[in-house]
This record gives structure tokens, sequence and C-alpha cells, in this order.
């Protein structure tokens, strides 16, 4: 439901970002029926390898974020706060996304009602970091009072390694009352690429709910 609403929010002629994820999966799919009936017109710049071979399968044209402003970008989310900051990277590929989604003059989020908390935190922040970094980043991120792990791959032996080539580590915090300085803290780690905190970045959520879909703005 929620993928269906953000799909009426594109408009012909627009660059839009297409998140990563389960949620966004739906919204892709979505969008190009909705381009090859009406003839939109639109480009995709894709968060990930899956968001861009699902834009291929759909035959969404594809371009980049260095040939085109975008316009709007829609995206999932592991936790939603109140305030509409946002934990996400359950899919591995927070970077690019946090790249896409904050150089979009609108993003929208698109999750389920489960998704919205008080406070985040019961989702543990995803963090991409430089494979060599392991102990130092670690070692910083207990000082901080998290307890981190090396995410590993359910289908092969090792890590899971990102779309950059890099380690996730998923850093369990207590509940997160200031999720914007804890974002920038974190990336101020040496070794840290990007955090999966989304602080200050969503203009709209919009979210499916057993009673239908509800708009948080």
């Amino acid at each position: 439901m929620a993928a269906l609403v953000a799909v009426d929010e594109i408009k012909e002629n627009q660059v839009v970002g297409l998140g990563t994820g389960s949620t966004t999966h739906y919204f892709i799919n979505e969008l190009a029926k909705r381009n090859e009936k009406e003839e939109l017109n639109i480009l995709g710049v894709p968060t990930s390898y899956q968001s861009f071979l699902l834009a291929q399968k759909g035959k969404i044209p594809i371009t980049t974020l260095d040939e085109h402003d975008i316009d709007v970008s829609v995206d999932g989310a592991d936790e939603i706060d109140s305030n509409l900051n946002l934990i996400k990277g359950g899919g591995a590929a927070h970077t690019l996304e946090k790249i896409i989604d904050y150089a979009a003059e609108k993003f929208i989020v698109i999750a389920d009602e489960s998704k919205l908390v008080d406070r985040l935190g019961k989702f543990p922040v995803p963090v991409e970091i430089i494979p060599q970094s392991v102990k130092t980043v670690f070692s910083s991120l207990n000082d901080m009072g998290a307890n981190p792990e090396i995410r590993m791959a359910k289908y092969k032996d090792g890590p899971v390694i990102t779309d950059n080539g890099n380690f996730i580590v998923d850093a369990q915090f207590p509940l997160i009352d200031n999720p914007i300085p804890l974002e920038k803290d974190l990336n101020s780690i040496p070794g840290v690429v990007e955090n999966g905190i989304f602080s200050q970045m969503t203009d709209k959520a919009i979210i499916g709910t057993v009673e239908g879909v509800k708009i948080l703005k």
C-alpha cells in the first residue's frame, strides 16, 4: 500500500532515487508498470546492485548522480522515530542510499507500521567500515557504549561484503535519545565509511497500516 501511494508521487520527466530493500522492491516494480503505461519519461538512480537490476528488469532508464540532479528519492527504513529520524542499512546499502537520498530535493520513506518506534536503537546501527579498521572501530564503538558485531553472510562463508567492498558492523546501542550527534560521532571514527542513522533528512513517511496508509511529515 505504501509503495503504491509513493508511486503516485512521481511526476513526468523526474529523476528518481531508487532505494534498496524489500519494501522498495514493490515501489520499483510498480513504478516500472506506471512508467510503461503512462510513458512518464523518468530516469532512475539506483542505490545498490539490487535496485539497479530491478530497474533494468522493469525497463526504467538508469542514470547517475553525476549526470543528473535527483527530484525525489524513495527508500525504506528499518526504524522510524517520531521526528522521522531513521535507522537504515539492513540491506547493507546505506552508504549509497544516504548519498542519493540526501542529494534528492525530496526524500520519501515507505514502510509498514512495525518500523515506527518512539526512540531508535532496538535495531542495531549498521556501520560500513574499511576491512583493515576492524580493531580500532570496535574499540571506539565499545567506548561509546555499543556492542559491535561484524555482520556475517548467510549464503557464503565470512562477512557480508558491501557493494563498495567493505565490511558491515552492526552496533547495538541502548535506545538512542539523540541520533543527530551520534550520527556525526560515528562518522568521526577512523575507518568508518558511513553509518545507518539518517537524521533530519526525511520529508515524508508513507506508512502502511492495518487501517490503511498514514502520511507522516
